[in-house]
């Protein structure tokens, strides 16, 4: 199996076969849960970048609608006086750490040609005997800030449902619009490899970096990836930033009422609440939840 779009330029040497981390902008990296994660641990692994995916062909840089819209697909450009300065079409780049026996791709889901960009993936996967695959992601949910994230995940085989059990997760029930990750866990069996999909819902009334769900989920995959790190950090950002929503909520009654609600759902486990006058807030504030 062999990918043209795939370049790996440093091969690293691993003890045993290593696990595969996911993070892409996207579809499921509301509060930048996904890209954050992968992130992280890179900085905090001072994992090594040795591969990429060259973008030519995966992504629409033209698309119908107004500069707003436009601005979500084009690559990034500076111009200084003018001389353009910097250019910056989509990245997509492995990293690696031999000590920890893991790899970490940041990316950007691909608009055009999956099977291609998926097969970059699991070449990748392949050239260095990569068995498991996990891609971190986030959803836009009716859930309250004022308590842990819940986190639902899907799998590839019935072997790795029963190894996630162990950490507190919530199988996804879903019917809907497909995203690329799961076209990728539909076929990562036909590539031997074992693929989970590690969801965290994050509060649709929050915008911006969410860093308590980026807690949540670095904490569980500590856990499942063996890995031991410092998270005091993200202990810190996440009790400054609950103490922000808090301030801003104080402002908005109307808000706390809901969330009162949103907390009694969360703790009697009720997870299909319609919730409709917090839906139409939303709304009037220009937030989907849908």
């Amino acid at each position: 199996m062999k990918s043209e779009n795939l370049h790996i330029f440093k091969k690293p040497s691993f003890n045993a076969p290593p696990k595969v981390l996911l993070g892409f902008e996207g579809w499921m990296d509301g509060g930048d849960v996904s890209t954050g994660t992968v992130n992280y641990f890179i900085s905090k692994l001072k994992a090594t970048e040795f591969a990429s995916i060259e973008p030519d062909g995966f992504y629409l840089y033209s698309f119908p609608g107004d500069m707003k819209i436009a601005s979500l697909f084009r690559p990034t450009v500076i111009i200084e006086d003018g001389i353009i300065e910097y250019y910056s079409p989509p990245k997509n780049s492995f990293y690696y750490s031999e000590k920890h026996n893991i790899i970490l791709f940041f990316g950007k889901e691909p608009n055009l040609q999956w099977d291609d960009f998926a097969n970059s993936i699991f070449s990748l996967c392949s050239k260095f005997n990569a068995k498991t695959v996990y891609f971190i992601g986030s959803l836009v949910s009716l859930v309250p800030h004022t308590r842990e994230p819940r986190i639902i995940y899907s799998a590839s085989d019935i072997e790795l449902k029963e190894s996630l059990q162990h950490y507190g997760l919530k199988p996804a029930n879903y019917e809907g619009p497909s995203s690329f990750i799961t076209y990728m866990t539909v076929l990562a069996q036909k590539h031997n490899l074992h693929m989970a999909n590690l969801i965290a819902t994050i509060p649709a009334y929050v915008e911006g970096s969410n860093p308590m769900c980026l807690a949540a989920i670095v904490k569980r995959l500590t856990g499942i990836l063996g890995i031991e790190i410092d998270t005091k950090d993200l202990d810190t950002m996440s009790a400054k930033f609950e103490e922000k929503i808090d301030d801003i909520i104080l402002e908005h009654p109307e808000l706390a009422k809901n969330i009162d609600k949103l907390e009694e759902d969360y703790d009697n486990e009720i997870f299909d609440s319609e919730m409709t006058e917090l839906k139409h807030w939303l709304q009037q504030k220009g937030i989907r939840v849908d």
